[in-house]
């Protein structure tokens, strides 16, 4: 499992590394707005178009190959910039680096539910999203100190030995898992099967709860200069969101296993708390910002084990990558809808309306959650 794990660290640590400090520290980075806004959604872009694609392989190939070549894809697409050094290669490395995340990011989500029993897989996934929150969370920081030590080009580097490494670690240590038989699906045979409740009601959840992580990373320090927060304080509470879903996951993964907790009160507790977070977001001064941070991360940390536990006991074992890939589309768009539908607001009336939009939102998906069929 461990190569799994940093397998997740990888893409989370690479997503977010990058894209905190492409417009920073370095005049090899990005020559207008609207260079960064293309370098930033370049790599969503690629995962968006392609996670369906490489799940549907993995469970056609088998998981460990698509994984495998993912990660020397992603270290090679590192090295394209390192050895290049132009502003037309960061472009070039950017699109393979979100193209091989789209390979072993759903490969590595269908491993860690093949390799565990059922009654394992809220720790399982529990575990996997730690570290993956670990990632997200180290990220900005790490990759910060890197350009601003050696440029870009230290941060790329990094990254393709890290790619590299994380490949070599799997290709040792994680077991060979073959493709099982399936039955020939049609495209209504696949359309009904993505529109059964057993994968909309936790695929909605994850695209809410990935909505709400990511308008909090990006919004809340606005509302902390606004509230006085100097940068290292609005760092802190941005720190603060991501430990707290980081410390979570394991343990809504364990309960979910232990019987102490199912699928679908997890995941309706966890959109409330959530909700209540962005509801919070809308108190004026530090302390709105402060729970608002705890709050969002606490119930995003419930939500993402417990969603994809609740998705590999709705889908059959030959199905598992084609399902994962889909499933993170659903983030994917989650991940760009929260920020849009929150600045949207904001630029029509304020900043406190638009976290309450989306509180809305995530509490009707909360509602559907607790109606919808098991």
């Amino acid at each position: 499992m461990w190569p799994l794990y940093a397998a997740g660290f990888t893409t989370a640590f690479g997503a977010h590394g990058i894209a905190a400090n492409l417009g920073g520290f370095s005049d090899d980075a990005v020559t207008s707005l609207l260079v960064l806004g293309g370098l930033l959604a370049l790599y969503d872009g690629a995962e968006v178009v392609l996670k369906p694609v490489f799940g549907t392989l993995a469970d056609r190939i088998g998981a460990r190959p698509v994984l495998l070549g993912g990660l020397v894809a992603f270290a090679l697409a590192s090295a394209v910039y390192v050895v290049a050094d132009s502003h037309a290669w960061l472009w070039a490395a950017r699109l393979g680096q979100g193209a091989a995340a789209s390979a072993f990011s759903p490969s590595a989500s269908t491993l860690v539910a093949r390799l565990n029993p059922a009654a394992k897989h809220g720790r399982a996934f529990g575990s996997y999203g730690f570290y993956k929150s670990i990632g997200y969370t180290l990220g900005p920081l790490l990759g910060g100190v890197l350009v601003w030590a050696g440029g870009l080009r230290l941060l790329f580097t990094v990254l393709a030995v890290l790619g590299a490494a994380v490949a070599v670690w799997a290709l040792l240590a994680v077991p060979v898992v073959p493709p099982l038989p399936k039955t020939r699906q049609t495209l209504v045979d696949l359309g009904r099967r993505l529109a059964d409740p057993g994968f909309l009601l936790p695929t909605g959840a994850l695209a809410g709860a990935t909505a709400a992580l990511s308008a909090g990373v990006g919004f809340l320090p606005v509302s902390g200069r606004v509230a006085g927060l100097g940068t290292i304080a609005t760092g802190a509470a941005v720190s603060l969101l991501a430990a707290c879903a980081a410390v979570v996951q394991p343990r809504a993964g364990r309960a979910l296993d232990a019987g102490r907790l199912t699928a679908r009160a997890g995941l309706s507790t966890g959109l409330a708390v959530t909700a209540a977070g962005l509801a919070a977001a809308t108190i004026p001064g530090p302390a709105g910002v402060l729970i608002a941070a705890a709050l969002i991360g606490a119930g995003t940390g419930v939500i993402t084990p417990l969603a994809f536990a609740a998705l590999a006991a709705n889908t059959p074992e030959e199905r598992l990558g084609q399902t994962m890939g889909s499933a993170e589309l659903g983030r994917e768009i989650g991940d760009a809808g929260g920020p849009l539908l929150v600045a949207g607001v904001a630029a029509a009336l304020t900043l406190t309306f638009g976290f309450a939009a989306l509180a809305v939102v995530l509490a009707v998906i909360a509602v559907v959650v607790v109606r919808g069929r098991s």
